[in-house]
């Protein structure tokens, strides 16, 4: 092979190798190995601080009650069944001794309805996720061998909530209705309310709480949310995990320039940031709370990318 050739591929091998590594975002911050991304930054001491947080002694769920009826990404769908297996009709439950009965349930499911956690095997691009993982490489029919969300530890930290909705001066924010840098900056502002690395931070729409039972339809096809600058934005701060009240974190419709959905993908694959969807801040706010003691144990079925839960807050 001649020099000319062979410097030429070797600069053309060096460039895509450069652009592959750029695009998949190779080094996180926590090491080129590692696949649990911001759940890095659940330590004693954030754990400590958070619970100073709690004044009251109180509690409340975030999550929604999920059943059949539950608007979901199609075509995600639950189906559940109750089921007395060989003791129905006054069977004798003999190995017990007694003439019990009991009930089983059944559950078919997909696991991305209703609150839910992203895991970093969600979302990706160009046949890559968090730390350049490829999907031919994790992506097994029987479950993730690498990202999957049974692996996250307790995520457990200081929570904000930013109301957009009060910002926006209604209690319901529109379908499509985004919000970026300037929006949230000000609405946190406004609030008193500061953002930091290691924070859980929850932005409130309204949706869930005007939408879900009036409007189930709307509610589960269309939502405000976050713009891709703004994704950015908090990314920026190194939050261990972003959520909302609306179930895709993202408005839908997209506002013009800006790529579906691409919020998950600069969480979850560009920075190992965790999503949480559906949760339902609204009664916190009404109870004047803003800032919160968090804590999330979510299920822990190996190989899971997604998983539906309850996460408390403590205040």
């Amino acid at each position: 092979m001649k020099k000319k050739h062979l410097s030429a591929l070797l600069i053309g091998l060096s460039l895509a190798t450069s652009s592959a590594f750029a695009d998949c975002n190779k080094s996180s911050q926590w090491g080129a190995e590692d696949t649990l991304g911001s759940a890095n930054l659940v330590t004693p001491q954030r754990t400590l601080q958070a619970a100073k947080l709690i004044k009251l002694g109180k509690s409340m769920p975030l999550g929604i009650a999920i059943g059949p009826d539950t608007p979901a990404f199609p075509p995600r769908s639950l189906n559940l069944q109750i089921v007395q297996p060989n003791q129905q009709g006054g069977q004798k439950m003999s190995d017990f001794g007694y003439e019990g009965n009991y009930n089983d349930d059944l559950l078919q499911t997909w696991l991305g309805i209703g609150s839910q956690l992203d895991g970093l095997g969600h979302m990706g691009e160009n046949g890559k996720y968090y730390n350049c993982l490829d999907e031919r490489e994790i992506s097994a029919i029987t479950g993730l061998t690498k990202l999957g969300t049974h692996a996250v530890p307790p995520l457990v930290g200081r929570a904000v909530i930013i109301d957009m909705a009060a910002y926006a001066g209604v209690k319901v924010m529109e379908a499509g209705q985004h919000f970026g840098p300037a929006e949230i900056k000000a609405a946190a502002k406004a609030q008193g309310v500061k953002m930091g690395k290691g924070d859980i931070i929850l932005f409130h729409t309204g949706w869930t709480e005007g939408k879900l039972e009036s409007d189930p339809a709307t509610w589960g096809s269309s939502e405000p949310g976050l713009n891709n600058a703004g994704a950015e934005y908090i990314a920026s701060l190194n939050p261990m995990a972003v959520g909302a009240d609306t179930w895709g974190l993202e408005p839908i419709p997209a506002p013009e320039g800006d790529k579906v959905f691409y919020g998950h993908v600069t969480f979850l694959k560009k920075n190992g940031i965790y999503i949480l969807e559906t949760m339902n801040v609204g009664p916190l706010l009404r109870e004047g709370v803003s800032e919160f003691m968090f804590v999330l144990g979510q299920p822990r079925i190996i190989g899971t990318v997604q998983a539906m839960i309850n996460p408390v807050a403590l205040y």
